[in-house]
């Protein structure tokens, strides 16, 4: 029997998963559920870095059943719940004891926080600072061989490897080294400022479209998108450029599945109004569709935890025994 490679990604829980969220990750997600043993976790220690302690259990079933919406088969795939096994946290403290101080400093999610909020130090905890070496445990507990990641997740990766490659060198051949599968799209920016990410986090919720937002506030966000002010009007990816007009394009590409060069000549004669609405067309289409099976499944809450039960089960099986090797390896047992 042919044994497939693992794949580990999580997403930390919300009622705002953004269409971002959905080409970026979820999508590409689906994508490989059936080449590899795919392990999708819903992240709700993560979620406590962002002050988020209310409603993580509601939260979490939002999550499972808006991935099971868009398309991951719970039959396939490993789905779990990162609280519900402790081994992640386990694994947290016994890296945590091998990461340098000075390393974890210059991560640049951490530095980035640490700017936006030098002046309320009660933002600025010991979880986020730590946040990568439980994201490296997450990724080396289940022995994953690939990771999904964005350009700008690519840091976190290659920390998580050389940590692995640092403790291999030490004890032996304990974690498999992951690798990246980087997606082929640019990353999905923000309607209202094209210069920063797409955040469900973001304080503006006009500045992203969610994956349960009505048809009529997804066509008002996108007619209000950043375009520029070029005249005539011209359709053309140009991150530097025309960065809004690029993000429409990326987003449209991936929904139709058209290349940005045939996009390019299919739009040569069409305004930024009829271009946005094109767009906004296209995200209704796809949002209805998760919509529907959404507002379906989410009130089966039994159905949920046994999906949550029975991947928490699996994903502990593979834990625990990664977990006993680093254990026996530090004599701790």
């Amino acid at each position: 029997m042919l044994v497939k490679d693992i794949v580990f990604s999580a997403m930390q829980p919300s009622n705002n998963l953004t269409i971002g969220n959905y080409i970026g990750a979820i999508k590409q997600w689906v994508n490989i559920q059936n080449t590899y043993k795919c392990i999708y976790c819903i992240a709700d220690l993560h979620a406590i870095t962002n002050n988020n302690f209310n409603n993580l259990k509601t939260l979490s079933l939002n999550t499972l059943a808006l991935y099971l919406a868009c398309g991951i088969d719970p039959d396939i795939n490993i789905i779990c719940l990162q609280s519900k096994i402790v081994e992640h946290s386990q694994l947290h403290w016994i890296l945590s004891c091998y990461v340098n101080w000075n390393k974890l400093r210059h991560m640049t999610q951490f530095k980035n926080r640490y700017m936006k909020y030098s002046h309320l130090s009660n933002k600025i905890t010991v979880g986020l600072f730590t946040y990568p070496i439980l994201m490296t445990s997450d990724i080396l507990l289940y022995q994953t061989k690939y990771v999904p990641v964005g350009y700008d997740q690519k840091q976190h990766l290659e920390f998580s490897r050389e940590i692995a490659k640092n403790f291999n060198k030490k004890y032996g051949n304990i974690f498999t080294i992951p690798k990246p599968i980087i997606a082929k799209i640019s990353k999905i920016t923000s309607l209202l400022n094209p210069k920063k990410k797409m955040s469900k986090s973001d304080i503006n919720n006009n500045n992203y479209i969610s994956l349960l937002d009505k048809p009529e506030l997804v066509t008002k966000k996108i007619n209000n998108a950043i375009t520029d002010s070029d005249n005539p009007p011209i359709i053309k990816y140009d991150l530097k450029n025309k960065p809004g007009i690029s993000n429409l394009l990326n987003i449209l590409s991936v929904l139709t599945n058209i290349s940005i060069t045939n996009l390019e000549k299919d739009l040569n004669n069409t305004n930024y109004r009829q271009l946005k609405r094109i767009v906004a067309n296209e995200i209704n289409n796809i949002l209805f569709k998760i919509q529907k099976k959404y507002f379906s499944i989410r009130n089966k809450e039994k159905y949920l935890n046994s999906i949550l039960i029975s991947g928490n089960r699996k994903a502990k099986i593979i834990a625990k025994n990664t977990l006993s090797k680093v254990y026996k390896v530090v004599s701790i047992k």
